[in-house]
């Protein structure tokens, strides 16, 4: 197999293990580079493919949006092409040994995708044969011609990203025989930002491509030099002065477990969507690093029985539904979906796909931000967090894990393990909203998720869940609220009753993002939209209160690996 050996001017550490990837048709060596160096750096200043842009250098923009390839463990795993992997993700905030045992595709890639050899390597007399017959008729792929031919590129910043978005969607319809919706490839670029174009002309390339002569990937190199890579996991190590730094990333839950305990004050990382931005924008020192995403165990989403919901009150089979704290912020939120289909609005308004496909429900909640959209809904489906300290793992509700602004009952030498939600509390009408200046892609001033269940054949609240992100220091449940509202009538008096409770539930501070006046008043406004959607008489229907009734999501569940 090829390689191709690519050193940072930092001395060597000797002896050294490689961050070892799959670029542009081979296998890369990297040493030298310290553990926090991005994929954009890497990419832009040590191997010269500067197609991939730096914008906000935040994961906002999408201006460095890549795809990353990882062995699906089968040609017919849900959403594989071939049994490659795909996935967009912003490259200017995940760290370089991220990559190790993986393939990372940028927009150079889209040059000419031509046969390779067993090895991996590039069959250098078919590309220019094939350059020459590019040259002849037309030079781009179908991605990047469809852009051509809608006007869709004005400055052409943005357009790598762009691409790069429209590619990993291309490729996944071209597999499965479908074209997307409109609103599907608005959903899959809400993560790109365009300041010149406008995105009409964008979404006519994202439709138009699938009219052009196909141009598919050819995974199988991709997948051989994957398999040949064997990734038995990375202890990687790099200077930063007189010091060095570690990047551990263990195989197996045993083995995070043990090096969690042995190195405490180590810095966890699971998709670097938080992490990556203390590197970029606070210029924090992280020391050395333990990495999660590699841990299979971690990313396990399954129904389980008993746990902690061995029977409810109405005599249903009991179980819980646990999702590793590993598992991908799509993942667990298109898991969720396919159960309680109010959520998706909330799934698809949390951040962008490239951030939804590094991030982690587990790191997401782990956090800890008062502002965090996953620990609303997960409060209000009394979801449990399992926490992991060398071989002892214990259990507490969600709702008491945060103990102030970020600070929670983790110890020393412990990690989220996963979360665990009961079956029962799936099966209540459950609502989540979230309110921000921007709809797509934007941080929530405030985020609610509610869930209610009424005693059988009448409108008496049985249980009641109102948990809110953005009302204090911490994610929390608005006790007084749902003690107005428990074991009532569910009608429009303990609504207002609900109401004025929140504001001794909740002291909202004013910030950026809105006042407390907006954010208390907007909090007892959604209770009155809970109330209209779940009432006993006239409820109003999902399709009445939200817009997607005309702009369908239909979000291929499938497609997301569930």
């Amino acid at each position: 197999m090829s390689t191709e050996s690519s050193s940072h001017t930092l001395p060597q550490v000797q002896p050294a293990q490689p961050i070892r990837f799959f670029h542009r048709g081979k296998i890369v060596d990297v040493t030298g580079v310290h553990p926090t160096r991005s994929v954009l750096d890497w990419l832009r200043e040590d191997a010269r493919c500067t197609g991939t842009k730096e914008g906000c250098n935040e994961g906002d923009c999408g201006a460095c949006t890549v795809v990353i390839g990882e062995l699906a463990g089968g040609t017919d795993a849900p959403g594989a092409i071939n049994g490659l992997s795909l996935q967009t993700v912003n490259a200017c905030i995940q760290f370089l040994p991220t990559l190790h045992g993986k393939a990372l595709f940028t927009v150079e890639d889209l040059k000419g995708q031509f046969k390779a050899s067993a090895a991996g390597k590039i069959d250098k007399a078919a590309e220019n044969a094939a350059d020459k017959k590019h040259h002849a008729v037309h030079t781009l792929h179908p991605v990047q011609q469809a852009m051509v031919d809608c006007h869709g590129s004005q400055c052409g910043f943005c357009t790598p990203g762009f691409v790069m978005s429209l590619w990993s969607t291309y490729e996944h319809h071209q597999v499965e025989g479908t074209q997307p919706t409109r609103q599907q490839l608005a959903d899959d670029l809400s993560g790109n930002l365009c300041r010149c174009t406008g995105y009409r002309p964008i979404l006519d390339a994202g439709q138009r491509m699938f009219d052009l002569p196909a141009v598919r990937l050819d995974t199988r190199p991709v997948v051989a030099a994957l398999t040949a890579l064997k990734n038995d996991g990375l202890d990687y190590a790099a200077p930063l002065g007189a010091r060095i730094d570690h990047f551990h990333a263990p195989k197996t839950l045993a083995q995070l477990a043990a090096l969690r305990e042995q190195k405490p004050r180590a810095q966890l990382l699971a998709g670097s969507t938080d992490v990556g931005l203390w590197v970029n924008k606070q210029f924090r020192d992280l020391g050395d690093i333990i990495y999660v995403g590699d841990v299979a165990e971690m990313k396990v989403i399954e129904d389980r029985a008993g746990g902690s919901d061995a029977a409810d009150s109405s005599g249903h089979a009991g179980g819980e539904l646990y999702i590793g704290a590993g598992a991908s912020l799509e993942s667990a939120f298109a898991t969720l979906v396919a159960r309680v289909p109010s959520l998706a609005d909330v799934w698809l308004r949390f951040a962008s796909p490239p951030i939804r496909h590094a991030g982690t429900m587990g790191g997401n909640v782990a956090n800890g931000s008062p502002i965090g959209d996953s620990p609303p809904v997960l409060m209000s489906l009394d979801a449990q967090i399992e926490l992991r300290r060398g071989a002892a793992v214990r259990r507490m509700p969600l709702s008491e894990f945060y103990l102030d602004y970020m600070k929670n009952q983790l110890q020393p030498g412990e990690f989220v393990q996963g979360l665990a939600i009961p079956h029962a509390a799936l099966r209540r009408q459950v609502r989540a909203y979230k309110i921000s200046k921007r709809f797509d892609c934007d941080i929530s001033a405030l985020c609610a998720g509610f869930a209610i269940e009424f005693e059988e054949g009448g409108d008496t609240v049985k249980a009641v869940r109102l948990a809110f992100g953005g009302m204090a220091a911490t994610v929390r449940r608005a006790t007084n609220a749902e003690a107005a509202i428990l074991g009532k009538p569910w009608t429009q008096a303990s609504v207002a009753t609900a109401k004025l409770a929140l504001a001794q539930d909740f002291k909202p501070l004013s910030d950026m993002r809105a006042s407390a006046d907006y954010r208390l008043l907007v909090a007892q406004n959604l209770v009155q939209r809970l109330w209209l959607e779940t009432r006993a008489e006239d409820a109003l229907s999902l399709e009445e209160t939200s817009v997607w009734s005309v702009m369908p999501h239909a979000p291929n569940v499938a497609a997301q690996g569930v």
